[in-house]
């Protein structure tokens, strides 16, 4: 037997009919940017969400760039987030020339620690930048608090946590701004890159769709003035097809960016938008099952923290003998991931920094006994059954 990681074909077999008709009407309608699947889809995810406007862009590490520079954070300051997520995450911080600055996270969720987070801040200190790892939320009432506190803006980076839930509400709509990723192999993932900003607050909506697309056009005069404090109409053209010739594109008001999302992208994400729920849910019995057949194992098992729903973007385990037993269950054809084998702090890009072994205990245990197990939806019964077996086969 042979278990992925994760399956994207399974997945992509429940919903084939619909992708497939969705990304031929792009195709055959020939409007291949900025269309009306961008349209719906971002109006579609701001009610998912909960929040007034969602930005797409062309990935997740743009979204955290773009809504760090919508902020106007940028050479000479500090943006507190974790050492133990993927590098996209304290290296956005570090291309709008601010410096990221870790604090360890808790043994249990993986998450920032918030109690550590106050010692950090100084008077270069912006943002805190917390991570809801794998799907687990952040204690968002402790940042919140800190960042009111301290005057600091929060963002979420919310790529692995679509459809968690803190406290009843949804995670990217708790802060000031908020960014997700559609990489295939997220929980909502589309056929390609891609990603989104969330906000409710209109000056920094504006702002973001103008540095998506080249500081341009009407939205590219509206982020100028906002950002100069300039009191003035802004008249629309609507004279022309966006997708073949738009004059206002070529006045340009701020450096930004080409990241735009896809239409053919959009499209697959509105077909899978609508199975989202029932895909975490399945996420989520799947967990259960592990946890259940994994008990009685010398494994630490996943924490789920009070009042928040987690949707197992990865179900990770902890051993003491990881090497051994990544080896041991692949040799049994069940595939692994080892996240993260090094923690941000000590990677080489930030030597510059001067942390060493030992400044961020935590996130480094984590380091050396973290790994992944399958996780979908679409895992049958007998392959879970095979996975907690082979497992306790090892001796864990």
């Amino acid at each position: 037997m042979h278990i992925s990681l994760i399956d994207l074909k399974r997945q992509y077999e429940t919903i084939a009919e619909d992708a497939n008709r969705e990304a031929l009407d792009v195709l055959s309608g020939a409007q291949y940017i900025m269309g009306k699947n961008v349209k719906e889809f971002e109006k579609e995810f701001c009610e998912y969400v909960g929040v007034k406007h969602s930005i797409s862009v062309g990935n997740g590490t743009d979204a955290l760039i773009i809504a760090l520079k919508a902020l106007g954070i940028g050479e000479g300051d500090e943006v507190i987030t974790t050492p133990y997520t993927f590098f996209a995450t304290a290296e956005s911080i570090s291309f709008v020339g601010a410096t990221p600055v870790f604090v360890d996270v808790k043994l249990d969720t993986f998450n920032i620690d918030p109690s550590k987070v106050e010692e950090k801040i100084t008077d270069k200190t912006k943002a805190i930048m917390p991570v809801h790892i794998f799907g687990q939320p952040c204690d968002m009432d402790a940042i919140n608090e800190i960042a009111k506190k301290h005057n600091l803006y929060v963002i979420e980076d919310a790529a692995q946590a679509i459809g968690s839930e803190y406290k009843g509400k949804m995670i990217g709509s708790l802060s000031d701004i908020a960014t997700f990723s559609f990489f295939p192999t997220k929980n909502l993932g589309c056929a390609g890159d891609g990603g989104m900003i969330v906000t409710n607050n209109d000056e920094l909506a504006t702002i973001c769709k103008a540095l998506k697309a080249h500081g341009s056009g009407e939205n590219g005069q509206k982020a100028f003035n906002l950002l100069n404090d300039i009191d003035g109409e802004i008249a629309a053209d609507d004279s022309s097809d966006n997708t073949v010739y738009n004059p206002l594109k070529y006045y340009n008001y701020l450096i930004g960016h080409n990241s735009r999302l896809d239409e053919i992208q959009a499209a697959i994400l509105r077909v899978k938008l609508r199975e989202l729920n029932k895909w975490n849910d399945g996420r989520r019995a799947n967990a259960e099952f592990y946890n259940e057949g994994l008990k009685d194992t010398n494994l630490v098992t996943p924490y789920e923290d009070k009042d928040v729903k987690h949707i197992y973007h990865l179900y990770i385990l902890q051993s003491e003998k990881r090497a051994e037993l990544v080896s041991y269950l692949g040799e049994k054809g069940i595939a692994t991931g080892v996240y993260y084998p090094v923690p941000l702090h000590l990677q080489k890009a930030y030597v510059n920094l001067g942390y060493k072994e030992g400044d961020l205990p935590n996130a480094e245990h984590l380091s050396h006994r973290t790994f992944a197990i399958p996780m979908f939806a679409e895992l049958t019964d007998e392959e879970k059954t095979y996975i907690v077996e082979t497992i306790k086969e090892f001796g864990e």
